[in-house]
C-alpha cells in the first residue's frame, strides 16, 4: 500500500441489532480516517439496515450475494484487493461459518479469499457468547490468524446487560486506524492475515494518576491524563492481546476489546493491578499475566487521615497561620512489589522525570531501573509541560541489561508500538523458565 494511497477497507455487516453503529463506523472509516470503504452485508444484517443506507454512505454498489456482477468475481475479487477487512457487528452465527470456511453468501466468501489482516467485533447476547460453540469458534479463527476483539460489556438488547456489546464506533476505528498504519510501515508481509504478534498474550496495563482524597471535596493527585496507557492498552488488543487496563481517573473512551476496570486511589490501584497479574479478576480462569506495563502515575503519599466533612479554615488542626496540617504516609510501593513476586514474564515501569542539581533525566531514569529491579524503564522528561495530556511524546527505553532506546518524538500510538516492539524483543523468561516467545 504507498503511503499517501487511501485505504480499501472491506466493511463485513452481519445480522445483530448493532448494525446501526457500523452506519456510524462507515462514516468514522472513509471521513475520519481517509479509507475507501466498501460495504457487504449478510441477508440477515438488511432486516435492521437497508441496502440503500450502505450505498448512499459508501458511495459503492452494495450486495450479499455471490451472483451479482459475476462476470466481476466479486467474491474473490474483493478479498484480494482489501488492505483490511472488518467484521462489525459479527454475530455467533458469523463466527461460526468463518470458522468451519463456509462460504454460502458474499461475506463469507470475501473471509475466505482475504490476504490481509482481518478484524471481527463480535456482538451477541451473554449467553450465546460464553458459550462452548461460540468460544471455541473464536479460538479456531484466533489459531488462524483473525483479531476477534473482546465485545463490550454493557446493555444489550432489552433489559439484558452483560459482556456481549458491540464496542463502540470510535473505538472499532481506531483499531482499524492501527492495523492499517502497522501494515502501511510494512510490519507485515502482505500474505498475513493479521499483525498480531501480541496474540495468545495476557496482558495488565496501569493508566492514568491516582487520587489521594483530603476529605469529601479535596484530593492529592498529579497531571497524568491516561493518554499513554491507553494507547498501549488499544495498540496491544490491536496486535490481538488480551488486555486488562486498570483506568485511574481518567477521561477517556474505552479502547475496543480491552477490559477496563476503574480505580481511584492508588492502594485501589494496587488491588487491581495484582489481581489481574494473578488471574484472578477473570472468571474465566485466563491465568497469569504475561506482561504487566505500570504507565500510571501512582501517588508515592497519601493523607494519614481523611476527613469526612470539607475541611474549613477554621479546621482544628490548623497551624498559628490558621492553615490545616496534613500529615502523609507512604503508599505501597506497586511496580516493586511485581518485581519481588514476579508477577508476570516481562515487567515494565514508567518514570516521570525531570533534571535536577544530582543528575540528567537519563541518571534518574537509570537509578529508578536499578532501584525496581524491573524489565524495561520508559522514561520521559516531563520538565517544561513538555509530556502530561499532549499528543506527542518523546521516551527512551531502558532494559535491565544496560540497553538505551531513545525514540523520536512521536504521536502516543506510535510510541505504544515501540513499547511492545522492546518488551517482544526482550530476553526474558516467565517465572517457570519458559521463554516468552
Amino acid at each position: 500500500m504507498d503511503g499517501g494511497a487511501r485505504a480499501r477497507v472491506v466493511l463485513g455487516v452481519s445480522g445483530g441489532i448493532a448494525a446501526y453503529k457500523a452506519a456510524v463506523l462507515l462514516r468514522l472509516l472513509a471521513e475520519r480516517h481517509a479509507c475507501d470503504v466498501t460495504v457487504i452485508p449478510t441477508e440477515a444484517a438488511l432486516h435492521f439496515v437497508g441496502e440503500a443506507t450502505w450505498a448512499a454512505l459508501s458511495g459503492r454498489p452494495v450486495s450479499t450475494g455471490v451472483w451479482d456482477e459475476v462476470h466481476r468475481v466479486p467474491h474473490v475479487r474483493l478479498g484480494q484487493q482489501a488492505d483490511l477487512v472488518l467484521v462489525a457487528p459479527a454475530t455467533a452465527d458469523l463466527l461460526a461459518r468463518a470458522a468451519h470456511g463456509l462460504a454460502d453468501d458474499l461475506l463469507t466468501a470475501t473471509l475466505l479469499t482475504a490476504r490481509c489482516p482481518v478484524v471481527m467485533a463480535p456482538a451477541m447476547h451473554t449467553e450465546m457468547w460464553e458459550h462452548p460453540a461460540t468460544q471455541a469458534n473464536v479460538a479456531t479463527l484466533r489459531a488462524r490468524g483473525v483479531l476477534v476483539l473482546e465485545p463490550a460489556s454493557g446493555r444489550l438488547t432489552g433489559a439484558d446487560a452483560g459482556p456481549g456489546r458491540l464496542p463502540e464506533p470510535e473505538a472499532l476505528a481506531e483499531v482499524a486506524a492501527r492495523v492499517l498504519a502497522r501494515a502501511r510501515r510494512g510490519v507485515d508481509r502482505p500474505a498475513d492475515l493479521l499483525p498480531s504478534d501480541l496474540a495468545g498474550r495476557r496482558v495488565v496495563i496501569s493508566a492514568g494518576g491516582t487520587r489521594e482524597p483530603l476529605d469529601p471535596v479535596r484530593y492529592l493527585g498529579n497531571r497524568s491524563s491516561g493518554r499513554q496507557g491507553y494507547a498501549l492498552a488499544s495498540t496491544a488488543a490491536a496486535r490481538g492481546a488480551d488486555v486488562v487496563l486498570i483506568s485511574a481517573n481518567v477521561e477517556l473512551p474505552a479502547p475496543a476489546g480491552v477490559h477496563v476496570v476503574p480505580v481511584g486511589t492508588a492502594l485501589e490501584l494496587r488491588e487491581a493491578v495484582l489481581g489481574a497479574c494473578a488471574g484472578t479478576d477473570d472468571p474465566a480462569g485466563a491465568g497469569r499475566a504475561d506482561v504487566v506495563v505500570m504507565a500510571a502515575a501512582v501517588a508515592d503519599f497519601r493523607p494519614d487521615t481523611v476527613a469526612d466533612h470539607k475541611i474549613k479554615k477554621s479546621h482544628d488542626s490548623a497551624d498559628d497561620d490558621g492553615v490545616p496540617v496534613v500529615r502523609l504516609i507512604r503508599n505501597p510501593d506497586v511496580l516493586a512489589e511485581l518485581v519481588r513476586t514476579r508477577a508476570a514474564a516481562v515487567i515494565v515501569g514508567f518514570a516521570a522525570e525531570t533534571g535536577d542539581a544530582e543528575g540528567d533525566v537519563l541518571a534518574h531514569g537509570r537509578a529508578k531501573l536499578a532501584r525496581k529491579g524491573c524489565d524495561l524503564l520508559v522514561v520521559n522528561d516531563v520538565s517544561g509541560d513538555k509530556v502530561f495530556g499532549k499528543e506527542v511524546t518523546e521516551v527512551t527505553i531502558l532494559d535491565g541489561a544496560g540497553g538505551v532506546r531513545p525514540l523520536p518524538a512521536a504521536g502516543k500510538d506510535e510510541i505504544a508500538d515501540a513499547i511492545w516492539d522492546a518488551v517482544l524483543a526482550w530476553p526474558a523468561s516467565t517465572p517457570t523458565g519458559a521463554p516468552l516467545e
